[in-house]
């Protein structure tokens, strides 16, 4: 210990540090960005849940002839709008594994309606890893295995059959492909352009600021639905359904660009100006380098967050355009094109089953949602 002329003492003993380096409040602070927002968005339960559905959902979409016990047209003429089946696996008090019982179908001449009448007496076993109709796994593998099978004699419809005999489960697992992807694919379509024009108004402002507003103006004043009405029925009636699926994805992102790309004008319009910028400028950057990394970065947060938020979107205008009848077509399958088959609503009074397509629908945009919310909510800076 050392005395001071004033009176003061410094304390001669080396410095030590105290602080535990290991510590979970070092950890914290240490760990990278994506292992903090990791952990913001696991607090958030609904996201995690949702997120994890629709990983499921999206893994299932490869092999979903796999796991459909029918192809998406196979027809049963003897068993025209059929109710559910149940699977059962006790019989009479004995336990038999997996079973359905066999039903008839009879016409109701005075209603004018099939009746079904089933025969509880006669368990028949379920079939697995069975071979049926013709599929292509991961798209391009022919395979006619699928993972269960109604034994002969017999149907295992799950959800019902529609107005041709054609199990609605498997329908709904081959219409996800192309209800599912049509968001991805117009998504990527509305973000390209996007983050294009809105990144170029924002970034050199003046005339082609002005330019481009006007013609996010001219599009936003459009009424939606007309407008879609109107492309789709400019595509050719003689189009295969691969091809009409595509364009419908490029309509669709066409027209949900100008919302994203006004976000990124107003973002860009207050990051040029920070000092970084203004740096990379200095040191010789070009606009495009000076945008792709300097200025996306500090906005990526909110684009992945408004992607999540912008597929049901695609998804719904999908299947409104196919229930009008202007989207997808058959043999095309997807939720819109089996809710143009079931627009009869005396039909649906009658066979209630037939409606079940809004089902995946309603859970898949919620899905989305609560997954867009979760993830707002873990990558805000600002957020704890």
């Amino acid at each position: 210990m050392t005395w001071l002329p004033d009176g003061r003492y410094v304390d001669d003993a080396p410095y030590i540090d105290t602080t535990d380096l290991s510590a979970p409040e070092r950890q914290e602070f240490d760990a990278p960005s994506w292992v903090l927002i990791w952990r913001r968005f696991k607090r958030h339960r609904l996201g995690l849940i949702a997120g994890l559905f629709l990983l499921i959902c999206y893994l299932i979409l490869p092999i979903a002839g796999f796991i459909a016990p029918y192809t998406p047209n196979e027809r049963s003429a003897e068993y025209l709008y059929s109710p559910p089946q149940e699977i059962n696996l006790w019989h009479e008090g004995r336990f038999v594994g997996p079973f359905v019982y066999p039903t008839t179908a009879t016409a109701d001449l005075v209603n004018y309606r099939w009746t079904y009448e089933t025969d509880t007496t006669r368990p028949m076993p379920l079939e697995f890893f069975c071979e049926g109709g013709t599929y292509n796994l991961f798209g391009f593998i022919p395979s006619d295995t699928h993972l269960v099978c109604a034994p002969p004699g017999a149907t295992i419809f799950l959800w019902g059959s529609d107005r041709l005999g054609r199990d609605v489960f498997s329908r709904i697992l081959y219409g996800a492909q192309l209800s599912l992807t049509v968001g991805l694919i117009g998504i990527t379509v509305s973000f390209v352009l996007g983050i294009f024009f809105g990144s170029i108004a924002g970034y050199f402002g003046g005339k082609t600021d002005w330019a481009i507003n006007r013609v996010i103006e001219i599009l936003r004043s459009l009424p939606e639905l007309p407008l879609w009405l109107a492309l789709s029925a400019a595509v050719p009636s003689n189009w295969g359904p691969v091809s009409v699926f595509f364009i419908i994805s490029i309509i669709l992102g066409i027209l949900d660009w100008p919302g994203l790309a006004r976000a990124v004008r107003s973002k860009f319009l207050s990051l040029r100006e920070e000092e970084y910028v203004r740096a990379a400028e200095m040191m010789g950057a070009r606009p495009a380098r000076v945008i792709r990394r300097h200025l996306l970065p500090n906005f990526m947060s909110h684009l992945i967050a408004s992607a999540t938020l912008s597929i049901p979107a695609m998804i719904l205008g999908e299947t409104a355009l196919s229930f009008l009848g202007l989207g997808l077509r058959a043999p095309a399958v997807s939720w819109g094109v089996m809710l143009n088959d079931a627009q009869n609503l005396a039909s649906i009074e009658i066979y209630p089953w037939t409606a079940i397509p809004m089902l995946p629908i309603i859970i898949v945009v919620l899905a989305f949602n609560f997954l867009g919310d979760g993830l707002r909510a873990s990558l805000d800076p600002y957020k704890s």
